[in-house]
């Protein structure tokens, strides 16, 4: 097992440094790194606006998000060995030719991704804590506890949705009496002892006061999470087939006033077939918010009137922004090469399909706009929610073009992005909570957007695309 787990670490690394070169790709934990050790120093300034006990549980639901997006493995259960991996001949596609089971690799990818985004996501941060440590004060047992206890929320994160997704794959409506069973569970729970549910989340209660009770009963229900996912992960699901009546015809008529109304077709029966349309709803969209909202919540007694939902509206706005990301990982330009059609064109009609995705963010704020008792500014909490998801989309085509899901981890693209999408969202987080009705003047927005979305066109026309 070993050899195939080394093996496997070497080809992550190589295809990202394949991608973005060794360098560029090797400086991202770097500014992870960096970011922490930063932040550090700050922690007294933070301190008198936000108590070290809710900063502590921001850092916490971050991490615990980082799990839950990066163990959202594409509902892994089904595609695992072909939709993540395409055409490429990757180890993890060897079960076909080599004496290995098809379970003993999928273990192997499993915790080799385990590990590789723990030292490129969870280490790097925990390690600028530390390392900041002798000249803020804080104690190192104190800064090893943290990173202990971060590992521990990402592999929640990590975990839970790799077990989410797997029942996904084993039987839909299994997962839909689980989710409703977990939802009943969890507002009982919350009635009956009148807190918010996300104080019980078990690295929380650890950081706060450590047992080793605690501590073991922690890593048994992540082992029993990882256990029963890998008990019902069915490789034999793999490549099955399935029929499907011809709806593209019916579709491009229906998407008839959109600008090229076969691509967005073809985007949607993509979705639709991949069964991403519900997974990635669920489990990139929904399962994130709902976790953010959670945390948020404990927090309300700082912000302003409203000021709850406004923050949540953007951060709505910048987790749906990464819808783009959902319609531009089925295809590459190279297919296309042959066909009077330009990467801008292609460009546009995955921003259109995105256009049209936009109802479930649109939808998701609202709804929770009603049940939080705050339908009086629901309005304005969805234009800002969508134009921060439009502008975000935006930035996003002009940095990545069609490859955002490769482009994400190049230090450089990340670092600008960082900086454009967080002075518009600091901005008009200001001006919401200045007053709910000056949140309608986010459509500002559309300007730059527009912009951005120009100056992506004319970029990646004048690039090669590769795969020729």
């Amino acid at each position: 097992m070993f050899e195939l787990f080394t093996s496997m670490m070497k080809e992550e690394w190589r295809v990202h440094s394949t991608m973005f070169g060794s360098l560029s790709f090797a400086l991202f934990p770097v500014l992870i790194f960096g970011i922490a050790l930063m932040g550090s120093f700050l922690l007294p300034l933070m301190r008198t606006t936000l108590p070290a006990g809710n900063l502590t549980m921001i850092v916490h639901a971050n991490y615990l998000m980082l799990g839950i997006m990066v163990g959202a493995f594409g509902l892994l259960g089904n595609e695992v060995m072909n939709r993540r991996f395409g055409q490429a001949s990757f180890l993890s596609y060897s079960a076909r030719s080599l004496p290995l089971s098809d379970r003993f690799i999928f273990t192997n990818f499993v915790v080799k991704d385990t590990i590789y985004y723990f030292f490129l996501w969870v280490f790097p941060f925990g390690f600028g804590y530390i390392l900041a440590s002798p000249f803020t004060g804080v104690l190192i047992a104190d800064a090893l506890f943290l990173l202990l206890t971060l590992t521990l929320s990402f592999l929640f994160g990590l975990c839970g949705v790799f077990f989410l997704s797997t029942v996904y794959a084993w039987s839909k409506p299994v997962l839909l009496l689980l989710l409703l069973v977990l939802g009943a569970g969890i507002g009982g729970l919350s009635a009956l002892a009148g807190l918010n549910p996300a104080l019980f989340f078990p690295p929380l209660l650890l950081n706060s006061a450590f047992s080793w009770t605690n501590l073991l009963l922690s890593c048994a229900v992540l082992a029993a999470l990882f256990g029963i996912s890998l008990l019902l992960f069915n490789p034999e699901s793999v490549g099955s087939e399935k029929k499907y009546k011809n709806s593209f015809t019916p579709l491009m008529e229906r998407f008839g006033f959109l600008p090229n109304p076969p691509l967005a077709a073809k985007d949607i029966i993509d979705l639709y077939r991949s069964g991403s349309m519900v997974g990635q709803t669920i489990f990139s969209f929904i399962l994130p918010l709902g976790v953010i909202w959670f945390f948020l919540s404990l927090m309300d007694r700082f912000f302003p009137p409203h000021g709850l939902l406004f923050l949540f509206a953007i951060t709505t706005g910048v987790i749906a922004s990464t819808m783009y990301t959902w319609v531009t990982m089925f295809d590459t330009f190279g297919p296309y090469a042959c066909l009077p059609v330009t990467v801008s064109t292609l460009i546009a009609s995955k921003l259109t399909t995105f256009s049209i995705l936009q109802l479930i963010p649109a939808a998701f704020i609202a709804v929770v706009a009603v049940l939080s008792g705050e339908a009086a500014v629901l309005v304005p909490a969805v234009v800002l929610g969508i134009s921060v998801s439009f502008y975000a989309v935006s930035v996003m085509a002009w940095l990545c073009g069609l490859s955002p899901n490769e482009l994400v981890y190049d230090v450089k693209v990340l670092f600008v992005y960082l900086v454009l999408v967080g002075i518009v969202i600091t901005l008009f987080t200001s001006v919401a909570f200045a007053n709910p009705s000056y949140a309608l003047s986010a459509v500002i927005l559309a300007v730059p957007a527009w912009w951005f979305v120009e100056k992506a066109k004319i970029r990646w026309d004048a690039v090669d695309p590769a795969g020729f």
